[in-house]
């Protein structure tokens, strides 16, 4: 892996760049818990290979990046924004796509919002909207059996990497929808990496103290760039409606629904992703 480590916002960032830097950009950002790993290095050769200079990243608390003590919040949802902008900025890229999942895809609206004229297009996959503690949506929560299976990793001894690999990789599993199959050998050989290159693999969790949102409750309509929501219809962890939500607050968007699809970016979807994100890059140019 040809992996930079830059310094910005006064702390480091691990990153790695695949395609021709004179190209036009895509920074992808990873969700919560997950280094940049989890945007497969085939995937993000393949989206090169559309003309594009790809770039994946390491957030905060994950990977080689900065790590904090497991159980302290030290950041915000805002500061990571800022901190995907500052990556632009260590690239010396003024402007680029932004492809976000999950968390990220939540990162990424703040980054529109922050630093729009860094922002030429937004691709959300398996997202959600900003959302209050007070507000009226009722949208559906994350399935119970993905609460109740993390509650066991209180028990787990993280200090014994092949039950930590066991137990990540079957998280994993039951994120799989139900038209895909679930490569437990792709798995694992992310889970493994994933392990291996974490400062403190423990300090992901950190991620689950997250702050900063409540006030962009609503701010979704603010964003001006061409937005493209993708999302499966049977994700259990941000159900179909967040998605949904989504498509209906940001002006010009457009929605692509993934069916049978998890929270995931399954190899079997690659095709049908990495061409709608070039055609939408190129159309939110026209």
């Amino acid at each position: 892996m040809s992996e930079k480590i830059f310094k910005v916002n006064g702390i480091e960032l691990c990153s790695e760049s695949f395609g021709d830097s004179s190209n036009p950009a895509i920074l992808l950002i990873m969700g919560a818990t997950c280094s940049m790993v989890f945007w497969d290095e085939e995937f993000c050769q393949r989206l090169a290979d559309t003309g594009r200079y790809v770039i994946r990243y390491d957030n905060r608390d994950v990977g080689r990046s900065v790590v904090y003590e497991p159980g302290s919040s030290n950041y915000t949802v805002l500061d990571m924004a800022d901190d995907a902008a500052g990556l632009l900025d260590a690239y010396n890229i003024e402007q680029a796509d932004i492809v976000g999942m999950s968390l990220g895809g939540m990162i990424a609206q703040v980054l529109a919002i922050r630093h729009p004229q860094k922002v030429l297009t937004l691709t959300l996959i398996a997202s959600s909207i900003f959302e209050s503690d007070d507000n009226d949506r009722n949208l559906p929560p994350m399935d119970e059996r993905i609460l109740a299976f993390h509650a066991d990793g209180a028990t787990l001894d993280w200090s014994d990497e092949e039950a930590v690999a066991d137990y990540l990789v079957s998280g994993s599993s039951i994120l799989c929808g139900s038209k895909h199959k679930f490569d437990e050998k792709r798995a694992y050989k992310q889970v493994r990496m994933e392990i291996k290159r974490a400062n403190n693999l423990l300090s992901m969790f950190n991620h689950a103290l997250l702050t900063g949102v409540d006030d962009y409750e609503g701010k979704a309509k603010n964003i001006v760039v061409s937005t493209l929501v993708i999302h499966g219809t049977e994700d259990s962890v941000l159900p179909l409606e967040h998605g949904l939500a989504l498509a209906e607050e940001i002006p010009n968007v457009s929605l692509l629904t993934l069916e049978g699809t998890g929270h995931e970016v399954h190899p079997d979807d690659w095709e049908t992703i990495i061409k709608a994100i070039s055609n939408h890059t190129l159309s939110g140019k026209a």
